[in-house]
């Protein structure tokens, strides 16, 4: 009988996370070093990083700080390179930076629609690219794990639609991905948060207040009416996916869109 799996034991491993000076990947930075992994923190905020990465070595982990503009080519190769030449390996990558602002349909210009795209759909697919190049390299496999969003599967609460576009394109990338890297032992997921509470979520919620002529507590109350178990995630609730993924417990899921939501969207 095989031997159960401690699931989320990360003794030993490296993990890079864009976007971790603030919510969501912060909290993935945390919960990384809290399972064992060193990690390198970098934001194009590189003050946030720098905090992000205090908090990693207090935990008894190695950490690197780097600012990086996960839009830029350029950024991303140079994010990769001093992993390596600081750790000899990359073993996880958390894609999570990103951004966006409350627009309705008809108000998206062409300047919002390119500028969400150069960060959220080419600078996940580029950095996924490259730590890959660097997995099958090593030839130990690797996690590869994407934030999307619930918006990429059509939800209703999305920010505005091109961001949605751009986190559909994250979760079809995700699976193409995982079809053509497994052979290579490395596994490919997303995880869609729904309504989280973050700094991009409260100026979010400052906009489309405004927007829409609504109290802003009245616009959360009614928003999160719409939500089967009642609540909406803090950004621990998609770091503890994120661990989960990481670790040996998530050894055998790849090619998945994992909605951690509260039930908003249930497929």
């Amino acid at each position: 009988m095989a031997e159960p799996l401690n699931i989320a034991d990360l003794q030993g491993t490296v993990a890079v996370v864009t976007g971790a000076g603030r919510g969501i990947g912060h909290a993935i930075a945390v919960a990384l070093a809290q399972a064992g992994a060193d990690v390198v923190a970098t934001d194009l905020d590189e003050a946030t990083a720098k905090k992000t990465a205090a908090e990693v070595a207090k935990l008894g982990r190695k950490s690197l700080v780097l600012k990086t503009d996960v839009g830029s080519l350029a950024d991303i190769e140079r994010m990769m390179t001093e992993t390596v030449a600081r750790f000899g390996k990359i073993d996880v990558l958390v894609n999570n930076a990103g951004f966006s602002r409350y627009a309705h349909f008809l108000d998206v210009s062409e300047q919002d629609w390119d500028a969400l795209h150069r960060v959220n759909a080419k600078g996940t697919y580029f950095a996924m690219q490259r730590a890959a190049k660097e997995m099958v390299k090593q030839g130990r496999g690797g996690r590869i794990i994407n934030i999307a969003s619930i918006a990429g599967k059509g939800s209703s609460s999305t920010s505005n639609s091109a961001y949605a576009a751009a986190k559909g394109a994250v979760i079809t990338m995700t699976a193409i991905a995982a079809q053509q890297l497994g052979r290579y032992d490395i596994n490919v997921n997303a995880i869609c948060p729904g309504v989280t509470e973050t700094p991009l979520a409260e100026q979010l919620v400052a906009q489309a207040s405004d927007n829409l002529k609504v109290p802003p507590d009245e616009f959360i109350r009614r928003r999160t009416q719409t939500i089967p178990l009642g609540r909406t995630n803090g950004p621990e609730d998609i770091a503890a996916m994120a661990v989960f993924l990481a670790g040996p417990g998530g050894r055998n899921i790849t090619g998945q869109a994992i909605n951690v939501d509260g039930g908003l969207v249930m497929h």
